[in-house]
């Protein structure tokens, strides 16, 4: 009956609860802008990270690194939009 108990997905599932608590302590706290920013970028990755291995399973497949390699291809381009963007609209360098 042991090896059929899901227990790295409900370990995945407290965690990603306990992630989300502590975002929501940084809207419920007094904190600055800068620690609140951190510590939610911070959780955020490692929620995405949680999500990905965890529940999508995605170190569990034959092609790992190919899945990995994209998602970090992904992350890679979403910080290159959102710099390129931030350098065009608010820091005027376009």
């Amino acid at each position: 009956m042991r090896e059929l108990f899901p227990i790295k997905q409900v370990m995945g599932f407290v965690f990603s609860l306990l992630l989300t608590v502590v975002a929501l302590a940084v809207y419920f706290l007094d904190m600055s802008f800068a620690t609140g920013m951190t510590i939610l970028l911070v959780t955020a990755f490692i929620q995405a990270s949680v999500q990905l291995v965890v529940f999508m399973h995605a170190g569990e497949s034959e092609d790992k690194n190919s899945i990995y390699t994209n998602a970090v291809f992904g992350i890679l381009l979403a910080i290159i939009t959102v710099l390129g963007t931030l350098l065009t609209m608010i820091w005027d360098m376009g």
